[in-house]
């Protein structure tokens, strides 16, 4: 299968009905293929679940009501906060037919964490897992929460997951609901600040449907083919989709949800912690033929024997972060695909792809999805820039693709807003084919003598070495020059850092880069500063920096 990118742009057509919602289109999966397996989920140790579609359509029923004789009901906020676990869909599900709002947590988070996010948007129930109760319980008298449901035990003082479905009844009458209703409040990463409340409508997972799926994981609906895409049609009883995401944040919604419950795929959840080799089997022994990661996970992918796994993949997706070009090669010597990178944002739905049967150029995000009008403008107007010039990432106020509004923040939204465009705050360059190459955060763009330097392609030749495992570029002052570029190092196993190997990395760069982008300042580090959702956090990088080197 492929696409042709005139044509998906031209032929797109929004088609959002007004009574869309998810949890209406797993009543009609149920009716129209109950009994296919919509989950297969494995823990740490193996045990075997599986969920049919009408399975999941039963529960979201039954736990739909068990919220309803608790008394909660439409515009409640209802957190959630557990790992990948075979009933995380009839939690979601149940809670958005009673009209609730989603408010996912992940486990990564601390309890002043859930203690912001329950205050900030008000939420007063939570359903956590057993083994997380303890991240709620020293924060529940100084938050509006109250209504505290438990998955797989019953702490003292919490509500039982299993006792309150067990013998509910499998239809539910609740409000409503479509797609203009709010669905969810997905908090951002916070890489520059607090996190900001991102309030998404029904209608978002409508737009995962028309968009990531057949423009990004290339399936779709009952196998037919929206416009531009060319090749039979797939058939969702032969596939198994994994995304390796957490249930905790908006990727969980982009894939498992937006598009494997959307379009009526099997999927694969996996418990288990990450380890290449663990996650290589379960590939190979599953027969997952489409895997989304993350680029992290591709490169420790790669650091072991690829030859041992024969798998049945037929699509490798990435998202989070930029794939290098190593995991990307080694991934293609070994099975004969290329891993194809997407981008988008809590806010929105992916807005630039590397399609199916495109001709990935490394490095690249690919080309802006249809629909959407994605394109660069100037940092500091409503302009597109020129071919080649480094701007921001931009998509227009009014697209279906992107989210309400920032929950009961005015002030947010009236800065975000206010124009023509919303800013995703990313940076980015078009090249002459149409293809976009990411640049980093626009807080992250490093000025140094006048020129204007992007973190990610430095970071991108330094992990090219054998020497670096994982790298961060940022700015650091410098009275000559305004800032020179500074590379924060996490070395591979068996080397050390010193000044042979800082003058052998600085002169590979000078090979790999423009001169002016060499790291000019090498610090060795055992880790780099993430957020929760293990991004870069170049912001406390630059911090450092200001300390060391500012006036």
């Amino acid at each position: 299968m492929s696409v042709d990118y005139a044509a998906a742009v031209e032929g797109f057509e929004w088609d959002i009905p007004s009574d869309y919602s998810i949890t209406s289109t797993i009543e009609e999966h149920a009716e129209a293929f109950g009994d296919r397996v919509a989950v297969t989920f494995l823990d740490g140790e193996g045990t075997r679940t599986e969920r049919t579609y009408a399975d999941i359509r039963d529960d979201m029923n039954r736990f739909a009501n068990a919220l309803a004789s608790l008394g909660v009901g439409d515009g409640d906020r209802v957190m959630h906060l557990f790992p990948r676990h075979p009933d995380a869909f009839a939690i979601q599900l149940g809670a958005l037919k009673r009209g609730a709002l989603l408010v996912p947590c992940s486990a990564m988070l601390k309890p002043k964490d859930i203690a912001f996010r329950a205050n900030d948007c008000e939420a007063t129930t939570v359903v956590a897992h057993e083994s997380l109760v303890d991240m709620v319980d020293p924060v529940l008298e100084e938050t509006p929460l109250e209504t505290t449901i438990a998955l797989d035990g019953a702490p003292d003082g919490w509500e039982s997951f299993a006792d309150l479905i067990d013998g509910a009844d499998i239809d539910h009458d609740g409000p409503a609901v479509g797609a203009d209703d709010p669905m969810s409040i997905n908090y951002t990463s916070g890489t520059t600040g607090q996190p900001k409340p991102v309030l998404h409508r029904h209608r978002w997972l409508r737009a995962f449907e028309l968009i990531n799926a057949p423009y990004w994981w290339g399936v779709s609906a009952d196998g037919e083919q929206p416009a531009g895409v060319e090749g039979d049609g797939v058939d969702l009883d032969e596939e198994l989709l994994w995304a390796t995401t957490g249930t905790g944040w908006a990727k969980w919604f982009w894939s498992p949800v937006g598009v494997g419950l959307t379009t009526g795929a099997r999927q694969l959840l996996y418990q288990g912690e990450f380890d290449a080799d663990e996650f290589l089997s379960v590939m190979a022994e599953e027969g997952v033929t489409r895997l989304c990661a993350v680029p992290t996970q591709y490169r420790m992918f790669t650091q072991t024997d690829l030859s041992q796994y024969d798998l049945d993949l037929v699509e490798a997706l990435s998202a989070g972060e930029p794939l290098n070009r190593e995991p990307i090669e080694a991934i293609q010597d070994a099975y004969g695909i290329t891993p194809r990178d997407g981008y988008g944002q809590t806010e929105t739905v992916a807005l630039v792809t590397n399609y199916p049967g495109i001709d990935v150029k490394e490095g690249s995000m690919g080309k802006p999805t249809p629909g959407l009008g994605t394109t660069i403008i100037d940092t500091q107007a409503e302009t597109e820039v020129e071919q080649g010039e480094i701007g921001e990432i931009a998509v227009p106020v009014d697209c279906p693709g992107t989210f309400d509004s920032y929950y009961e923040k005015p002030h947010l939204d009236e800065r975000t807003f206010d124009g023509d465009y919303y800013r995703t705050g990313d940076l980015a360059r078009e090249d002459e084919d149409g293809y976009f190459f990411f640049e980093g955060r626009a807080d992250d763009i490093i000025i140094s003598s006048g020129y204007r330097i992007g973190p990610f392609e430095v970071e991108d030749a330094l992990v090219s070495h054998d020497a670096v495992a994982e790298a961060a570029a940022v700015g650091s002052p410098h009275e000559e020059r305004g800032n020179v570029v500074k590379a924060y190092v996490v070395l591979a196993d068996g080397y050390e850092g010193d000044d042979d190997l800082t003058d052998t990395l600085q002169t590979y760069m000078k090979e790999q880069t423009a001169p002016y982008k060499y790291p000019r300042r090498i610090e060795y580090v055992d880790e780099l500063p993430k957020t929760a959702s293990g991004k870069t956090r170049r912001v406390e990088l630059r911090e450092r920096e200001e300390r060391r080197f500012g006036e």
